[in-house]
Parts: structure tokens; sequence; C-alpha cells
């Protein structure tokens, strides 16, 4: 078969065909009276085989060892075609997650691409203060993306650093709130952790709704974190977690802070009030426990609070009787 019908039948051009031939790769089996090159079935066999093992990703080099070495075994280099195959997808992916960004900072002209693209090599630098710049940075024309800014902040072990970027996208619209929920789920918990402080520090109902979730969360970090800035805003659904909260003793204190700003009604007041009383005279809570639930009574305002005092004061726990007397004396000094 002629060069021609055998470019024809296989795909590869006849420059290839000759290209093949001058590494070894493939030589016609014969020639025509003519002089042509003269291809036999098995000769087309070999191109086929050649394209087949290209197509995998091997060199004409190693495609020739392939074929010629009778001890070539094929394990080793489809093994290391594998871990190539991965870096290069990993390469890949990597700029076409540097493009994307580029391209949602929607760039006016090539300047704005380039700081862009200075910002995003910033964030990911080994330096916390080339980081922390970045961070503090992103609020400028064009911003930087906001997906960047999440996943920078679900990655920064550095407090100061973290804390810009918190602040960075608390200012960076309303696309971080569901990607920072995304985050409370992930399998590490520091980055479940990292995920609801920064939560935490977005305004906005959505972010609100998130943290309403968050507080049914397994992690009692992520928990206690949504209920403390619950309670700061006010949400009445963070009352049980912040009792919780004092009874295991984590962040007691904030906690009980987020209650008294919470009883800022009666009605609210007197229902948190008689939680804690009904948490006091649970069997299950011990003593450091109930000395706790004591105190956290001290700033809740109204009747219920105060007659629950005046009961914890004649408490069989020498205790809780002790704190419960001082509180009543300072509502008295009142």
């Amino acid at each position: 078969m002629l060069i021609g019908e055998v470019a024809r039948r296989s795909g590869v051009s006849a420059r290839m065909l000759r290209h093949y031939e001058s590494l070894g790769l493939v030589r016609p089996s014969g020639r025509t009276g003519s002089g042509y090159r003269d291809y036999s079935a098995q000769d087309i066999r070999r191109i086929f085989h050649i394209e087949s093992l290209r197509a995998l990703g091997l060199s004409l080099r190693e495609v020739g060892r392939a074929l010629d070495d009778p001890g070539f075994t094929p394990s080793a280099l489809v093994g290391d075609l594998i871990g190539r195959t991965r870096e290069r997808i990993a390469a890949e992916t990597e700029l076409l997650t540097r493009l994307s960004r580029i391209h949602a900072a929607d760039p006016a002209g090539w300047e704005d691409a380039l700081h862009v693209v200075t910002l995003l090599q910033a964030l990911g630098s080994s330096s916390a203060d080339a980081r922390q710049r970045a961070a503090l940075s992103s609020a400028d024309d064009p911003p930087l993306p906001v997906e960047a800014l999440v996943e920078a902040v679900l990655g920064e072990t550095d407090p100061h650093v973290a804390g810009a970027l918190r602040w960075a996208l608390a200012r960076s619209g309303d696309g971080g709130r569901a990607l920072l929920a995304e985050g409370i789920g992930s399998p590490v918990a520091a980055v479940r952790e990292r995920a609801v402080r920064s939560l935490a520090e977005m305004p906005g109902d959505e972010a609100t709704g998130h943290l309403r979730d968050a507080l049914a969360h397994p992690d009692p970090v992520v928990g206690g974190y949504a209920a403390l800035e619950l309670g700061a805003r006010g949400e009445a659904d963070a009352v049980p977690t912040l009792i919780d909260m004092i009874v295991e003793g984590r962040n007691d204190t904030e906690a009980a802070d987020a209650l008294s700003v919470l009883a800022g009604d009666t009605a609210t007041a007197d229902r948190i009030a008689a939680r804690l009383v009904d948490r006091l005279a649970l069997g299950t809570t011990g003593a450091p426990a109930r000395g706790r639930l004591t105190q956290a009574l001290a700033g809740v305002p109204g009747t219920t609070a105060s007659r629950a005092l005046v009961e914890l004061s004649h408490d069989a726990e020498r205790a809780v009787a002790l704190t419960a007397a001082y509180l009543l004396q300072l509502r008295a000094g009142r």
C-alpha cells in the first residue's frame, strides 16, 4: 500500500509517516518498481500501535522502546504517566482557577488584570505580612474575587492575617456567605472553626440564617461560635446552646453575657431565667455547673431571676448559696 493510501486510512499524514521512518519507528516493508514506499498489513498495524501509545501520552522515544524492547514491561512507565498526568491536571486546574478569578474581578484593562494577579499571588505567599497586605488591599478597584478570599480565610493559620481576611470578606458582598456555610461542613475541625468565625462577622439576614443552621452542628465549637454571635444579634434561638455552654464550661462567661443581651425585655428575660432554673434543678448538673448557672442569673433582669436567686441563697451547696446571696445584694444596690 502506497504512503498516500496509508495516510488516508490511518489518519496519519504522509509527512508524519516519513518522520516515523526517519526515527526508525516504522519502515515500509518494500518498494514498488518505481521506488515508492510500499507498506504491508503488518506495517500498518505497527502504525496503529504507535498512534495508540502516543494517545496515552508516551513520547516517540518511549513508543519505540515499548514496541522494540522484548524485555520492556509497561507497568513502571504507565505508573509514571499517571503521575505526570495528575501533575498536569493539577497545574491546569490551578491555572483555570486563577483565570476564573481574574475573569470574576471583571478588570477594565490589563493594568487591572495585573493588579488582581498580584493580589492573588500575595494571598498565596509564604509571608504573613504579604498575605495581610493583600487582604487589606482587596477592597481596591477591582476587588479580589470573593472565592479567593474564602479559600484564603479557610486555610489561614496566622490570627492577624485571618482577621484581615474576615474584614475583607465582610465587605465583599453577598457571595461569601454561602461559601463559608459550605466550609462549616468541612471534615477538618480547623476549617470549620475558621468558616463559622468568618460567617459570624458577615452582616445580613443570610449570614444569620446560616448561623442558625450551625447551631445544630455536631461540632460544639461551631455551635458555640454561632450561638455567641446569634445572641449578640438578638436571636433567641441561641438560648439553649448558650445555656449548654455555661453548663459545660465552654466560653461560659461570653455565653452568660450573650444571655444578658438577649434578656432585653421582660418576657424574654423571664423565659431565660426559667431555663436556667430548670437546668439548676437537674440532678445531673454538678456543683461547678450549678455555680456557673447561678452566676449567669446575675445578668438576667426581672422577678423570675430574682426569685430564683432568693431560693438559691438557701441552697444546700454553700458556694451556690453564697454566690446567690452576693448577687442579691448587688441587685438590691442598683
